[in-house]
């Protein structure tokens, strides 16, 4: 894209300003680190605009205090407004815990198409939700129509590892975190304002 030119433009009768803000489905997903943390600082852009900002995280636990939570909830203190729901219980996939992920993730779910209809924020970030997805806790089939269907001008932000084949091919815009190394590797647990 030289000089920010399209390769293509579509013959979709929409106006260069209609296509260019046109709301997007992003999907960040793959085995490498920054899915989460790239979502984050594309709310941080949206914030600087003035965007209400919601946050929904599907498997991190209630109980981690993250630093893009807490700057973000700083912001909103100050700015457009920023919601932060967890529905968790953290590593929901291999601890055990009394709580019913399921249920948690579906009741998140509903939340979000609550405030997709209300139009309540211009950009919503589901962090971890390719998990819910993959696991069939809620079907693939009524995400994309959920939103393909919403209202007004809502971005959507889904991270997390194994999307699913038919959200990447909704999606308007979809990376792939590679690892090519990481400390792990070596035997190191994963450290204070790297990982958290």
């Amino acid at each position: 894209m030289p000089q920010g030119q399209p390769e293509n433009v579509p013959n979709d009768g929409l106006t260069t300003r209609q296509r260019r803000t046109r709301p997007l489905v992003v999907v960040h997903t793959g085995p490498g680190k920054g899915k989460s943390t790239a979502a984050f600082g594309l709310a941080l852009r949206a914030w600087n605009q003035g965007w209400p900002i919601g946050v929904f995280q599907f498997v991190k636990s209630a109980k981690w205090r993250v630093g893009e939570e807490a700057a973000l909830r700083a912001l909103g203190e100050i700015g457009p407004p920023v919601t932060w729901h967890k529905m968790g219980d953290g590593w929901s996939w291999i601890r055990k815990s009394d709580d019913d992920h399921a249920a948690n993730a579906r009741e998140g779910w509903a939340q979000i198409k609550r405030d997709l209809a209300a139009e309540t924020y211009r950009l919503l970030v589901l962090d971890e939700f390719t998990y819910p997805i993959k696991w069939g806790w809620i079907p693939v089939e009524d995400v994309i129509e959920t939103l393909r269907e919403r209202p007004g001008s809502q971005h959507v932000v889904i991270t997390g590892r194994d999307a699913h084949p038919d959200l990447v091919a909704f999606a308007d815009l979809v990376t792939e975190m590679t690892k090519v190394r990481h400390p792990m590797d070596a035997g190191q647990k994963g450290q204070r304002g790297i990982e958290w």
